[in-house]
């Protein structure tokens, strides 16, 4: 079992910047991917960036360039430093992560923390 919280969540202007924190506990040594995921209102979830074990990382197409993803495996925690802020980022922003049990991936999720960006 695995457990995610997040932090960093709040008001920001356009063009400003924000630093997201999820931390995980439980079984941390089966995880194999963290990651941050978006859901805007009436929307699907979508990546934002994730980061596998091995440091490779994947971002969504909407946030290249502004967002950098990074982790430090001594504190089982995943960042998200995102830049250039914009209304269209406005979300819930979950903190997301895979991690192995009896032989199978399950998936994991924080509660949420939401950014707002006002122009």
């Amino acid at each position: 079992q695995v457990q995610l919280v997040e932090s960093g969540g709040g008001l920001v202007q356009a063009g400003g910047s924000l630093r997201l924190s999820c931390v995980a506990s439980g079984s941390t040594r089966d995880i194999n991917r963290m990651g941050w995921y978006r859901q805007a209102s009436g929307k699907y979830r979508e990546l934002v960036a994730e980061i596998v074990s091995g440091g490779v990382t994947n971002y969504g197409d909407s946030v290249k360039g502004r967002a950098t993803i990074s982790r430090d495996s001594t504190k089982n925690a995943v960042y998200l430093q995102m830049n250039s802020l914009k209304p269209e980022d406005t979300a819930a922003y979950y903190c997301g992560a895979d991690a192995w049990w009896n032989g199978r991936l399950w998936d994991y999720w924080g509660q949420g923390t939401q950014v707002t960006v006002s122009s």
